[in-house]
């Protein structure tokens, strides 16, 4: 799985990895802090927290175009000093007045400029390092092991965001509201990790750089000597891109609930005490305790010297004897769950299962029975429209969620439902992520016509933009007093229909790829 890939992914994944904890540890927290600090209503909260998804992946077309025009790697630093700048104004407490709305904004415009310039251009770096023929065929699960890591930084960001703010009240009595900036200030240290792992591991990627200095100077061509397109061929490449751009749309629309309505849903309705063996998975060092047992199972199947399958096996009895010892150590009274926990599982689950998908695919591939690119992304639709029908199942019953609000506010105790249903969500919602989103990043680097490869992959982050934007419709159900059952029935309906039509396109796409 990890061998024959090029150096240059390892240290690009890893410079993202350092960008993406801290990014995803302020968003962890973000739409409970807008409540928190400002005391915005569900509704507001959820449309800025939506905008400002939208232009962290919209910005990423204007970071394209620069890119085409002036280099990927000079917009790549320059993103990362200008989300720095943005993450520190936001880690400043301000207070909850205007002037704070105002600084929040601008830091919040900053953060996604700089994500703009820097996400999709790195993701275009990491494609390039594909083109070389002797890496060709392993674009597709280089770009899943890509994905694994950078998850590694979120797999450790809520954990990181809530002990960070429970430090600052306790030690440094901080209010809670205050607390968020704690956790908002990780950002700006992940991001000095990032840009030293990012010019430190230079080496491994400088050919891809200096092919492209030598292209804008008009001394060489770009890394890949891929033969000139027709006009014809060029046109039917976008065609099938901005096809699966709509469909990329709703997917995320969806799929980023879990900083919404599925947050919202884990503060109202699920049960906020953890006993017994459940109450080990809000733990995250069990949680890597577990993938430490799946790579070592991997490592067993698949290292062929006695030495690779000792290691192996060490790993596993080391990490099972961890697990033993962390559930002799269970108290009675349990855990308490606090609402952005359950955003730990998405990418442990991405992390645990990248290398069984890898895996999978690779032996569906060696017999001939790998699925195409487009295909993966149509079963990945189908399997996001599944996860909301499980939330839709576990809600039925349940008060509408301004009621149940209204219910907790009044010191009564509405009904709540077990922490394992959004669990056990993130866990299909993630399947369905492996399917669509490394893939779809895989297909669009290897289908965009070449000088127009930093302009697709920024509309792809577009698609994406849209989708967020969109998140706050089911946000604004929320705040309407629509039933759970209606909500999550809307979410997988709309997964359901986007799938419908991948599949009705699937020829066309499949000819392309």
């Amino acid at each position: 799985m990890f061998e024959g890939q090029p150096k240059g992914l390892w240290a690009l994944a890893l410079a993202n990895t350092g960008e993406r904890f801290g990014y995803y540890t302020m968003l962890a927290v973000f739409l409970l802090y807008l409540q928190a600090n400002f005391g915005f209503a569900p509704g507001l909260a959820s449309g800025i927290y939506s905008t400002f998804l939208m232009l962290v992946y919209f910005l990423p077309v204007i970071g394209g175009i620069a890119a085409d025009r002036f280099g990927f790697g000079k917009m790549v630093t320059t993103g990362i000093f200008i989300m720095f700048i943005g993450y520190l104004l936001l880690s400043i407490p301000m207070g909850g007045d205007y002037m704070a709305i105002i600084a929040m904004g601008l830091a919040l415009i900053l953060v996604s400029l700089g994500t703009g310039l820097f996400k999709g251009n790195l993701q275009v770096m990491v494609g390039r390092l594909y083109d070389a023929p002797q890496y060709a065929d392993k674009r597709d699960s280089g770009f899943s092991l890509f994905y694994m890591a950078i998850n590694i930084g979120a797999m450790f960001a809520p954990t990181a965001a809530i002990k960070i703010m429970e430090w600052a009240q306790a030690s440094l009595g901080a209010s809670e509201a205050d607390s968020y900036h704690y956790a908002f200030a990780v950002a700006c240290v992940s991001l000095i990790v990032s840009i030293a792992i990012y010019y430190l591991t230079s080496g491994t990627y400088k050919h891809v750089l200096a092919t492209e200095d030598k292209a804008a100077k008009g001394e060489g061509k770009t890394v890949a000597a891929a033969p000139e397109l027709s006009k014809e061929e060029t046109k039917e490449r976008i065609v099938c891109l901005c096809l699966v751009f709509a469909v990329v749309i709703f997917f995320w629309m969806a799929f980023h609930q879990n900083g919404n309505t599925l947050t919202l849903f884990a503060r109202d309705y699920t049960e906020t005490q953890s006993f017994g063996l459940q109450s080990m998975a809000f733990d995250v060092t069990n949680l890597v305790a577990c993938i430490f047992i799946v790579y070592g199972l991997f490592g067993l199947f698949q290292n062929k010297s006695a030495q690779g399958k000792g290691i192996s096996a060490a790993l596993i009895v080391a990490a099972a004897a961890y697990l033993g010892w962390q559930y002799t150590n269970i108290t009675p009274e349990g855990i308490e769950v606090k609402a952005p926990i359950f955003q730990q599982f998405n990418p442990c689950y991405v992390v645990a299962l990248t290398p069984v998908s890898v895996a999978l695919f690779g032996w569906l591939g060696r017999i001939g029975k790998e699925p195409s690119s487009p295909r993966k992304i149509g079963l990945g639709m189908l399997v996001a429209a599944a996860a909301f029908c499980l939330m839709l199942l576990g809600s039925m019953g349940l008060l509408n969620p301004i009621d149940q609000a209204n219910a907790i506010a009044a010191g009564a105790d509405p009904a709540r439902v077990s922490a394992n249903l959004l669990i056990e969500t993130y866990l299909v919602l993630t399947f369905a992520e492996l399917l669509l989103s490394p893939i779809g990043i895989s297909f669009v680097s290897k289908v965009a016509p070449p000088k127009y490869a930093g302009l697709m992959m920024g509309l792809w982050f577009a698609a994406t933009a849209i989708g967020n934007q969109l998140v706050m419709v089911p946000g604004l159900l929320w705040g309407a007093n629509v039933s759970l059952p209606i909500i999550w029935g809307v979410l997988a309906g709309i997964c359901l229909l986007s799938a419908l039509f991948i599949f009705s396109i699937i020829k066309k796409l499949e000819k392309v790829s």
